[in-house]
């Protein structure tokens, strides 16, 4: 069954031309994480490859959200913290960050490494995307010795890994319940010929979990996100890695009356709900499923250090005292962190060890692990 959202305009973009021919060779149709990834990916053309402004604190700056390492440096100070104990527990000297965006958080990080006693940290970043490598370039120009840029995954790596709003950047499959049945929905053009429309076809996909009720249901399933995880736990021989990302443990994630998904679009600090409009200027997104995280990981052979909140793992790791030191500027931003109503809840962070694990500070207390 074929929806009738489309969107306006008469495809002027490259990347709408590029996704046209990608529908037209899979014969009229793709699945949405098709559709995400080039939205998203695309070299040159999709959001996170092409020359606009994404990170910022205001509209006017012409950015379109805001991370926390933006919010305040406060963020990567207090996670440094557990990045140098993670290093001395796995005997490492090696930090490896995915999905760098503008630098703040490398830079914050080797920062907080360096008053941590870690001086000669070799620092990697892993990202794909060339115009946002220019920009962390700028960032760390004072860190060049330290830092080297990755386009993949290496064969084999040793380290602390960390993640901050990467798994929900990962594209997802998108499954839809209409009477009772099981759809896939995926992307069309619309009937015009001019824009884009969902499409649903039925598929023998479903979510991890029985979701109960006979009422229409939308959600999204993360082969891709479980796919990285297991990826890395296969490459990384030894070391331990840290996901700090919106989302929820499987049980609140497929709840019954979460019925309308998770993915969300954001441009000029305004979030939407339809990525079919302007597409490659804004950025789509999902909320992640931390359960399908940790049993990938699991599955793989690391060992779950812990799960828990923002919040929580932000004030084991010490931000407390840093906020107290702080100017009042300076301890109104942090508590954006920390604040269940801003990033403190719906952020979660989920913890990872190759071979035995060990009581990491950011799960001492107030570990959700069980919930998941």
């Amino acid at each position: 069954m074929t929806t009738k959202t489309t969107t306006p305009g008469s495809l002027p973009t490259a990347l709408d031309h590029l996704i046209a021919r990608s529908v037209e060779r899979a014969g009229g149709w793709i699945g949405f994480d098709r559709f995400m990834a080039l939205a998203l990916y695309a070299p040159g053309l999709g959001y996170y490859a092409n020359t606009l402004a994404k990170f910022g604190h205001m509209p006017s700056s012409g950015s379109d959200f805001v991370t926390a390492p933006e919010l305040t440096p406060m963020f990567g100070a207090t996670l440094a913290a557990q990045v140098a104990e993670a290093l001395e527990k796995t005997g490492t000297d090696t930090v490896w960050e995915f999905g760098a965006g503008s630098g703040a958080l490398a830079v914050q990080l080797l920062h907080g490494l360096e008053a941590a006693g870690h001086r000669h940290v070799r620092y990697r970043i892993v990202d794909l995307s060339g115009t946002l490598r220019e920009r962390q370039q700028q960032a760390l120009a004072g860190h060049a010795g330290q830092v080297e840029w990755l386009g993949e995954l290496p064969e084999a790596m040793e380290g602390v890994v960390v993640g901050n709003e990467v798994l929900d950047a990962m594209p997802v499959q998108l499954l839809a319940r209409a009477g009772g049945q099981w759809f896939e929905r995926g992307v069309v053009r619309n009937a015009a010929g001019d824009g884009w429309a969902w499409a649903d076809r039925a598929t023998d996909l479903r979510p991890p979990v029985e979701v109960d009720g006979s009422h229409d249901y939308l959600t999204e399933i993360h082969p891709q996100a479980r796919a990285f995880v297991a990826t890395l736990a296969d490459r990384m021989k030894k070391g331990a890695a840290f996901f700090i990302d919106y989302g929820f443990p499987e049980a609140e994630y497929y709840h019954p009356q979460r019925h309308m998904g998770t993915v969300m679009c954001h441009r000029a600090h305004q979030a939407d709900g339809d990525p079919l409009s302007d597409v490659g200027h804004k950025d789509i997104t999902a909320h992640v499923d931390f359960t399908g995280i940790a049993l990938a990981g699991q599955d793989a052979g690391l060992s779950v250090l812990g799960y828990t909140s923002q919040a929580r793992f932000l004030l084991n790791c010490g931000l407390l005292a840093r906020m107290e030191a702080g100017s009042v500027a300076e301890r109104a931003m942090a508590a954006r962190l920390i604040h269940e109503h801003e990033m403190g809840e719906l952020f979660k962070v989920v913890g990872f060890a190759v071979g035995e694990g060990w009581a990491a500070m950011g799960f001492r207390e107030g570990d959700r692990s069980h919930t998941l």
